[in-house]
């Protein structure tokens, strides 16, 4: 069977915890997209680690965890993460990489780096990663793939016919001095090639295997849905689809085989980077939940926009992600409030309205709110449904009305441990 875990919202939802907990009775987890700027953190025997480009599953022994071809693949990010791992007592971390994924350059972050200092104050909130001129590349086909880079007269002719047109455009935008040097970038790549080889792996079809074997995968999502590049808050997105049905593209199975998807969100809003958050909110108010809840970007450290739940954007990102259950994390974090307000609807020129817009009219959205009574007090330590405090329980299935989507587990604290089965 094949399972998907995904973001319903913006990112940062929780879905490397999930992972990690459904792991346990996988035999794979799978990245399929996006690369190391953004984080999933992990807090497990081994500590509290946030992991960027490899997937949740590399803590557990007996499962194999693919970076699939749709990843982008910064080799010196996989490294430093793999060694991080192992310094904390992980000896051989069971993992393999596509023979297909492409590698994301240095002269990608470089690029990334100098158009957003460029656009100032137009920036799009970018973490600098390189993730918008690698795919920018890939999809004008001048991407490397990996396989290439075994072939020394073939990669040394690819980096020349890419960077010579390339440098004649950072000239031009940037500055003659910002140019990439050919040389420099094939040494970076040679570097890595005998170290890299025993990753390498024909992906698709041990996935595919796997699936005739009856075994378990997981697809395991970075960011959510309003990052999406075409169902998102363009052009404030990412540059890759974090939705489930791309997992069949960038892990290459087929999309029948998906039989369950979990869409995580939180019991509040976070939202990293520029663009249209309709819930957010400011000042102390802001800072007291940021700080209870730990709101801090797992990539960049940089403080995460906070706002109240947003019902319409969240009904949206189930409904475009196909979820069969929703995962509501971070639930004990409201235990300080008397009144939760919720997000039920927007106001946008006047009118009243429950889908989620385009972007310019998201622009334009004030939001709606219901208030629910608070629970006022810890609930991190408990593990069944039904010894919730009331109001924790009325908050939980009144926004499961909202979006209808059922509400199937509960986050209660950051451990793998603290969840709740509903």
């Amino acid at each position: 069977m094949v399972i998907a875990i995904v973001g319903a919202n913006w990112g940062d939802e929780g879905k490397g915890k999930m992972s990690d907990i459904l792991s346990k009775d996988a035999n794979v987890v799978v990245r399929y997209q996006g690369g190391a700027n953004a984080g999933h953190t992990i807090v497990n025997e081994y500590g509290k680690t946030a992991l960027h480009l490899l997937p949740s599953g590399i803590f557990r022994e007996n499962v194999i965890n693919v970076i699939g071809q749709g990843v982008a693949f910064d080799i010196k990010a996989f490294f430093s993460e793999l060694d991080e791992i192992k310094s904390k007592g992980m000896k051989n971390p069971n993992i393999v990489v596509s023979d297909r994924v492409q590698i994301l350059m240095p002269y990608h972050i470089k690029l990334d780096e100098l158009e957003e200092e460029r656009l100032g104050k137009a920036s799009f909130g970018s973490t600098k990663s390189g993730i918008a001129p690698f795919y920018s590349d890939k999809y004008a086909k001048i991407g490397i793939q990996v396989s290439e880079i075994y072939d020394d007269e073939y990669i040394k002719n690819r980096l020349t016919n890419i960077l010579t047109a390339k440098n004649k455009s950072i000239a031009a935008l940037y500055g003659e001095d910002k140019q990439i040097n050919i040389e420099e970038m094939y040494e970076y790549l040679i570097k890595f090639r005998d170290k890299l080889k025993p990753y390498l792996c024909n992906t698709v079809k041990l996935l595919n295997d796997k699936i005739k074997n009856n075994e378990t995968i997981i697809l395991e999502g970075q960011l959510g849905t309003l990052r999406d590049l075409d169902n998102g808050i363009y052009p404030f997105t990412t540059s890759s689809s974090p939705l489930a049905g791309f997992g069949t593209v960038g892990a290459g199975i087929p999309p029948y085989e998906i039989k369950k998807i979990y869409a995580i969100t939180k019991a509040y809003s976070s939202c990293v980077g520029a663009g249209a958050f309709t819930t957010e909110m400011f000042g102390e108010e802001a800072k007291t939940l940021r700080d209870i809840a730990g709101e801090y970007g797992a990539k960049t450290g940089r403080p995460r926009r906070v706002g109240w739940f947003d019902a319409v954007a969240t009904r949206y990102g189930c409904m475009v992600q196909g979820a069969t259950d929703v995962v509501m994390s971070l639930v004990d974090v409201l235990g300080y409030l008397d009144k939760i307000p919720v997000c039920t609807a927007y106001e946008i020129d006047g009118k009243i309205i429950k889908d989620f817009p385009t972007t310019m009219e998201l622009n334009k959205a004030k939001p709606i709110y219901e208030y629910l009574e608070g629970w006022k007090c810890d609930i991190s330590n408990i593990k069944k449904y039904e010894d919730l405090p009331e109001n924790a329980k009325k908050y939980i299935e009144f926004i499961e009305k909202e979006i209808g989507y059922p509400i199937t587990m509960i986050g209660n604290g950051p451990k793998r441990e603290d969840i709740i089965i509903r």
